[in-house]
């Protein structure tokens, strides 16, 4: 099997697989607990706190764990309205995960959406006009919410400059950066944000573990109650293991961004060869993208036929985001860039990571070139 689906999610590491055996070596735990073995949980929590920390330029401190991405962009959109008591309105990308758009339309404040050019990024220009003319008293405070990299395109976001925006106009900004983390170098200093999300197992940590971020100072209330862990902003007992295989994932995945970096190449030459040979478009091809991320399409060729020739060939690809039940349906990021129903329809996303290997590009490019063919052949004359 060649698995190229590295943004749904990534083998787990072999770093975090051994603290995660470690840690469930220590028996019956409770990080809340103050004996011997309470506070041997505790000390695998606050190590794996700092390594997050480290990973994105923060003090450990304000790491929050919660139980993924989903749940971290839950907490800094609804719990900053909350400490806001919903004096903002929202702006949301088009392009935003579904975690995200859906956080927001349950926040109980309006939301406004944030165009996106036909390049994939978001439309600074549009955002600038918009936050000049922000009326506080009507609005409230601007709070944006803008992923780093997107999950289906693999496009990078200004969001340094999108963040300086908000913070000259008095607003917030909430990113999204769990498909970013452990590919790109990620800093929250130089980003400018308040709110960070992040998730372990895009990294090659465990699934079901996650972190916010959130800046010193920065309005924040808890969207859970409970026994108040998490300095009472994520209630609920640690998952010690899974807090482990997390730090040790996002410390390895920082050792190795070079060569994530490395599988730019590889990308570069399965998308020539599938733009000679089979006729695709790009997505994206112009725009800084993740170097292991390719979303390509050819009119005509659905999306779902795609996916089931390649998992008949032994290849695991995506159509879209893998966050959606299992439905393979037309992209939405795609139509908020402007790409038509036949392009959007047809478009699947390939994505490679820690244990791919240079083959691996050769295989899926001869498996879809194949299935193309195969397609054509099956044609009405």
């Amino acid at each position: 099997m060649i698995y190229a689906d590295y943004n749904a999610t990534a083998p787990l590491r072999p770093q975090a697989r051994a603290a995660m055996l470690a840690a469930y070596e220590l028996g019956p735990v409770n990080p809340s607990s103050v004996h011997k073995a309470g506070r041997a949980a505790r000390a695998l929590v606050e190590k794996a706190r700092a390594e997050v920390g480290a990973a994105i330029g923060s003090r450990a401190e304000d790491i929050v764990f919660t139980s993924g991405g989903t749940e971290s962009l839950a907490l800094a959109i609804q719990g900053a309205v909350a400490a806001l008591n919903g004096a903002a309105t929202l702006i949301v990308s088009a392009i935003e995960h579904e975690a995200a758009g859906k956080a927001a339309a349950h926040s109980g404040v309006p939301v406004e959406t944030a165009y996106v050019l036909p390049t994939g990024q978001v439309d600074l220009d549009d955002l600038r006009a918009r936050l000049t003319a922000w009326d506080r008293s009507l609005k409230g405070t601007p709070l944006l919410v803008l992923m780093l990299a997107n999950n289906e395109t693999g496009i990078l976001q200004p969001v340094q400059q999108a963040a300086a925006l908000v913070r000259e106009a008095g607003g917030l900004t909430v990113c999204d950066g769990v498909q970013a983390l452990g590919k790109v170098a990620v800093n929250v200093a130089l980003l400018g944000v308040d709110y960070l999300a992040l998730s372990a197992h895009k990294t090659g940590g465990p699934q079901g573990t996650g972190a916010l971020w959130h800046r010193a100072g920065a309005p924040l209330k808890a969207v859970l109650y409970g026994g108040g862990q998490e300095r009472g902003l994520r209630s609920g007992t640690e998952n010690v293991a899974g807090i482990a295989g997390f730090g040790a994932a996002v410390s390895q995945s920082v050792l190795d961004l070079a060569g994530y970096e490395r599988l730019l190449a590889h990308r570069d030459a399965m998308e020539a060869r599938l733009k000679a040979e089979g006729g695709v478009t790009i997505i994206g091809e112009g725009s800084p993208r993740l170097a292991g991320v390719s979303n390509f399409a050819r009119a005509g060729f659905r999306a779902e036929t795609q996916v089931m020739a390649l998992d008949l060939a032994g290849i695991c690809v995506s159509a879209g985001s893998a966050c959606s039940s299992g439905k393979v349906k037309r992209s939405l990021v795609l139509m908020a860039m402007g790409a038509d129903d036949a392009l959007a329809e047809s478009a699947i996303r390939t994505s490679f990571g820690w244990d791919s290997q240079p083959e691996d590009f050769t295989r899926v490019a001869d498996a879809w070139l194949e299935a193309a063919r195969r397609s054509v052949l099956k044609e009405p004359v």
